[in-house]
């Protein structure tokens, strides 16, 4: 049960000690966002790498990717180890274009954008998620070797 009185109560200490909740950088699984922070950036770190991977491309401009369905942080620190940025990250899969076979106990998810094609979903049949994994680290590879040959 919700009391309206400390609910009230609650926000109006939050109001006045200046604390006020952010929302959180909202990105999609494979999909990049820029991100301008307000100093150079020295340091960058991701609270759970598996979620979203952050890069800087220039010194004040991060671009963040979308890797896995969940919650994590960001944090930015400049050259002398200062804050510049604390930041939640919260990464989703997209509205559009994703199937989810359920056959039994076994879930099946397709990424369908028209084609549909097997795709990462934690939750998914373990063997079906496997090959999924298999296949998507082979690809990845493959780009990785061509963008480095000259």
């Amino acid at each position: 049960m919700h009391h309206p009185i400390l609910l009230a109560i609650a926000v109006t200490i939050a109001t006045a000690s200046g604390v006020q909740a952010k929302d959180p950088i909202s990105v999609i699984i494979d999909r990049a966002k820029v991100m301008r922070i307000s100093a150079p950036a020295a340091t960058v770190v991701i609270g759970n790498p598996a979620i979203a991977d952050a890069t800087v491309q220039d010194r004040q401009t991060l671009v963040i990717t979308g890797k896995m369905s969940g919650i994590t942080n960001l944090v930015v620190l400049d050259a002398k180890g200062q804050l510049i940025a604390d930041e939640l990250v919260n990464v989703e899969k997209p509205q559009q274009g994703y199937v989810t076979v359920q056959r039994g106990a076994s879930r099946f998810t397709y990424s369908c954008t028209p084609n549909c094609n097997a795709t990462l979903e934690p939750g998914d049949n373990a063997e079906f998620f496997g090959a999924a994994q298999t296949q998507t680290t082979a690809r990845t590879g493959l780009g990785q070797q061509s963008a480095a040959t000259p």
